[in-house]
């Protein structure tokens, strides 16, 4: 999230709206976002109900064997439309911002 946060200004600049989500309870993820100088919002989906709307619950992987939700990154057009994602297994693994403004780049074309 940090090197979304690094670079918050060029997605602005596209119009990108940077949005994060998670299983956490906001109580967690406000000290999270806070402690990593995340200006964007990060969107609290405790029972994953968003997350298994995309196909995303990575079920048992969490602390305690707690559901989570698999890394991924997607533009979705203002009407909804995902143009383009980024799906990973392992949480180590995401898409990187220059990847992101390249994809964005792509479609604009």
């Amino acid at each position: 999230m940090r090197s979304f946060q690094q670079r918050l200004a060029d997605f602005d600049a596209r119009g990108i709206r940077v949005v994060a989500i998670s299983v956490d309870t906001p109580e967690v993820n406000l000290p999270h976002r806070q402690k990593l100088g995340v200006t964007f919002p990060l969107l609290s989906d405790p029972k994953a109900e968003v997350i298994r709307q995309y196909d995303l619950l990575h079920a048992g992987a969490g602390p305690d064997h707690s559901d989570i939700s698999r890394p991924a990154e997607f533009l979705i057009d203002p009407t909804g439309t995902v143009r383009w994602a980024n799906l990973t297994e392992s949480f180590t693994v995401r898409a990187r911002p220059d990847q992101v403004l390249e994809a964005f780049d792509q479609i604009k074309r």
